[in-house]
């Protein structure tokens, strides 16, 4: 048993030595600069400066939030369909789902920009059938379309790899039961697939609030988010504010996993209703 405990704690001494490197000491820095200033001195008024972002950390919870939401209803059905679909025609639909995140992030703004903006390919074609030109760049709309855009696969993946658990003759069970499909839907499919949506949430939301590259290019300078603010903030040297904000975003996605883990469980996927 020692011989086996000590052969343990070698093969994964790699990853307690990233884990320690790249997780561990990141926080370690993070918490000292958000307690100190530019000398080094302990202060906590950087905690006190946070009032001044509060409308941008509220703003980016809300699209967040709507970028989220948004992902689910499209999501949902998406990944029910691939869940129910044949072996090879879901390997096919799968490939499709990852395609886009095969390109780097800063093209696939990018296109968007080019689409959206006043002389893009959608004003293009509305100004054939005379309509527009429709205002679509640097809006809150851009910003969260871009959002579903990028990270609209991380909603499907969990949901499906749930909903593929669902075995068929639970289903059928249901309906020789006598229930509808809407039925089997609410009371069947969607509490099992709970745990996938749990994780989905998690996947989608934390990215949305955090991301800063999508809102400067689809959303300009009028919609700011905090993720924004923290890549101006180390951009200026001014690291012990970016830490502050730092920390309260890290606080945030924590509260946010430890939320969506209480409708996870490790023994099942979910219930269904009675």
């Amino acid at each position: 048993m020692k011989k086996k405990s000590l052969s343990s704690r070698l093969v994964g001494s790699p990853y307690y030595v990233w884990a320690a490197i790249f997780i561990v000491v990141p926080v370690i820095m993070v918490l000292y600069y958000s307690l100190t200033d530019r000398n080094g001195s302990f202060t906590l008024s950087n905690i006190a400066d946070l009032r001044l972002y509060a409308d941008t950390l509220v703003l980016s919870v809300w699209l967040g939030a709507i970028a989220t939401a948004v992902c689910f209803v499209i999501s949902y059905p998406i990944a029910y369909i691939l869940s129910r679909a044949k072996a090879s025609t879901q390997r096919t639909l799968m490939l499709l789902v990852m395609l886009p995140m095969w390109i780097n992030l800063l093209l696939r703004t990018y296109s968007w920009m080019t689409i959206l903006e006043d002389t893009g390919i959608i004003n293009s074609l509305l100004a054939k059938i005379g309509i527009g030109p429709v205002h679509m760049i640097n809006t809150s709309g851009a910003v969260v379309l871009g959002m579903v855009y990028n990270f609209m696969p991380y909603m499907i993946m969990p949901l499906y790899s749930v909903m593929t658990k669902i075995g068929r003759n639970t289903i059928e069970a249901a309906q020789d039961l006598g229930a509808s499909s809407l039925q089997v839907l609410c009371r069947v499919v969607f509490p099992m697939s709970v745990p996938g949506i749990a994780s989905g949430i998690t996947m989608v939301f934390v990215p949305c609030v955090s991301t800063f590259y999508i809102s400067q290019k689809l959303g300009g300078t009028g919609y700011t988010l905090i993720g924004d603010v923290i890549d101006t903030q180390f951009t200026n040297n001014a690291r012990n504010m970016g830490a502050t904000l730092s920390l309260i975003l890290m606080v945030m996605i924590i509260i946010c996993m430890l939320v969506m883990n209480q409708f996870t469980s490790d023994d099942d996927e979910g219930a269904m209703l009675v």
